[in-house]
C-alpha cells in the first residue's frame, strides 16, 4: 500500500531548493584581494621595466610581463602627504583638505580602505602612514581610524625616511624593533597574506624606499659596489641608492611568491606604482640627479614637469588585466579607488564626490579612458605651481607665472615650448584650471 502525503510534505523539497538557490543568487561573490604597493620618492626611469639598464629589478619586470604595464600613470600631487591622501580618497588635492604635506587627511574622508571594509575585506596597511600636523582641538588621525584593521609602522612623517628604525607603530603603540624597515613592512606583508588567505583583502604596502636617507643593507650595498661612478669611493651613495631599488624589488619579489605559494594570485590584482617622481633635493645626497631616475622627463619631486608627476605603474590580476601589454592610457591615482571598487563590483557613494574615474575597461584592455583634462597644483613652501592635460598636450604654469605647453608624447623631456602653435589650446586649459580651482574646499 502506497504511503499518502500531504500536499506540504510534496512541495517541502521544491521550495526548500527554490530558497537555496534563492539565497546563492543573493550572496554576493567573493571579489578580488588587492595588494597596493607604493613606492616612495622611486623614479620613473627606476626600474627595468622603463629602461633602466644599470641595476637590474627582476621580480618588478616579471609583475609587468604578467600585466599591463601603464607608461603614462600619473602620481596627483608632487610630495609625500597630498599623493596618498589623493589616492586613498581618490579626490584632488584641492578637495581632500591635504595639499600641503603637514596636512593632516580629515577625519571625516572616506578612504578605500574604509569602502572595501565595508564590503567585507580585512583590511592592512604596513609601511607609512603620512600624519600631517592635527589643527589645534583636532586629534591626528591615525589609519586604524580610517579604515586599516592592522597596522604596523610610521606614522609621523618626521621619522618615515629612517631606514633602520629603533621604534615603529604596532597598532597604536610604539614598539622597539631593529632592522631594516622595508623588510620588516615585507615580513609582516607574507605573515598576514598567510593568515588572511581566504580572502577577500586589502593590503596596502607603503614603503619607504627610496626616501630620502639613502640606506641599505650592507650586503645588498655590496651588489653595486664598483658598478656604479661615484662622487667618493669611499662614501659609496650611488651603489647605495641602487641597492635600495633592487632590495625594494626583492621584497616587492617576497610579495609576489608569497601569493603564489598561498595560491592566491589569479584572484589578486596588485598594482605597482610611486606616490611621485624622485627627488633631487640635499637629504638625496645627489644620487637621484646623478643616476637620472627620472629619466627622460624633466623635473624632479614638488615640480610639475613630467619627471614630477609621472611615475612607474603595473597592474597585474591573471586573467583580466592583459599580459605583456604596455599601454598608453592616461590613469592619474585619484582613479585607483573608483576602480579597484568597479572590480570588486562596487562604486563610489556620490556623497564621497570622488574625482578620479572607473578606468576598469582600460585596465582589461576592453576600452579607453574617457576624454578629461586633468589637473595638478603645488602653492606651498615657496612653490607657485599649475598644470593641466589634456591628451597629449599639458600646459604648465611655473613658479614666475610663465604659461608652458608641451607634448608629452612627442616632447617627453618637455624642452620645446608650443604655446605659440597651439595658443588656443594653452587658452581653454588655463581657463580649465582657473575653473577648477574655484571648486577649492578647505575646512
Amino acid at each position: 500500500m502506497n504511503q499518502l502525503r500531504s500536499p506540504i510534505a510534496a512541495v517541502l523539497p521544491l521550495l526548500l531548493a527554490l530558497t537555496v538557490r534563492a539565497d546563492a543568487d543573493q550572496a554576493p561573490a567573493k571579489g578580488p584581494n588587492i595588494v597596493l604597493i607604493y613606492a616612495d620618492d622611486l623614479g620613473w626611469g627606476d626600474v627595468g621595466f622603463n629602461g633602466r639598464k644599470e641595476w637590474t629589478t627582476p621580480h618588478l619586470d616579471r609583475l609587468g610581463a604578467q600585466g599591463t604595464i601603464f607608461r603614462r600613470f600619473y602620481t596627483a600631487a608632487v610630495v609625500c602627504a597630498p599623493s596618498r591622501g589623493a589616492m586613498l580618497t581618490g579626490k584632488s588635492t584641492i578637495h581632500d583638505g591635504v595639499s600641503r604635506n603637514d596636512d593632516d587627511l580629515p577625519a571625516g574622508e572616506v578612504t578605500l580602505a574604509e569602502a572595501l571594509k565595508d564590503r567585507g575585506y580585512s583590511t592592512a596597511l604596513f609601511g607609512k602612514w603620512h600624519r600631517g600636523t592635527p589643527r589645534k582641538g583636532v586629534e591626528a588621525v591615525h589609519p586604524m581610524d580610517q579604515g586599516f584593521e592592522e597596522f604596523f609602522g610610521f606614522t609621523d612623517a618626521r621619522h618615515a625616511w629612517e631606514q633602520f628604525p629603533d621604534e615603529l607603530y604596532e597598532g597604536r603603540r610604539r614598539r622597539p624593533v631593529s632592522g631594516y624597515a622595508n623588510d620588516m613592512f615585507t615580513d609582516r606583508a607574507v605573515d598576514y597574506l598567510k593568515r588572511h588567505k581566504d580572502g577577500p583583502f586589502f593590503l596596502y604596502l607603503p614603503y619607504i624606499a627610496t626616501h630620502f636617507y639613502i640606506e641599505a643593507p650592507a650586503d645588498e650595498v655590496a651588489l653595486h659596489k664598483g658598478k656604479l661612478p661615484e662622487a667618493d669611493p669611499e662614501k659609496p651613495l650611488n651603489a647605495t641608492y641602487a641597492a635600495m631599488v633592487t632590495r625594494l624589488d626583492r621584497n616587492v619579489g617576497r610579495v609576489l611568491a608569497a601569493l603564489d605559494d598561498l595560491k592566491l594570485a589569479d584572484g589578486t590584482i596588485v598594482v605597482f606604482t610611486s606616490d611621485h617622481g624622485a627627488t633631487f633635493e640635499s637629504g638625496n645626497q645627489g644620487t637621484s640627479n646623478a643616476l637620472d631616475s627620472n629619466r627622460p622627463f624633466r623635473g624632479q619631486k614638488r615640480t610639475l614637469w613630467e619627471g614630477g608627476i609621472r611615475v612607474p605603474g603595473v597592474v597585474r590580476w591573471p586573467g583580466h588585466v592583459p599580459s605583456g601589454v604596455v599601454s598608453d592610457e592616461v590613469i592619474q591615482m585619484t582613479d585607483l579607488f573608483p576602480t579597484l571598487l568597479a572590480a570588486v563590483g562596487s562604486k563610489p557613494d556620490p556623497a564621497w564626490k570622488v574625482d578620479g574615474l572607473d578606468v576598469l575597461p582600460a585596465w582589461l584592455g576592453k576600452g579607453h579612458v574617457p576624454d578629461r583634462t586633468l589637473f595638478w597644483e603645488w602653492r606651498n613652501e615657496g612653490g607657485n605651481q599649475l598644470a593641466a592635460m589634456r591628451g597629449k598636450y599639458k600646459l604648465v604654469i611655473t613658479n614666475n607665472g610663465q604659461p608652458e605647453l608641451f607634448d608629452v608624447e612627442g616632447d617627453p623631456g618637455e624642452r620645446r615650448n608650443a604655446i605659440a602653435e597651439h595658443a588656443d589650446l594653452a587658452k581653454q586649459l588655463r581657463a580649465g584650471l582657473k575653473s577648477w580651482l574655484a571648486t577649492e574646499t578647505r575646512d
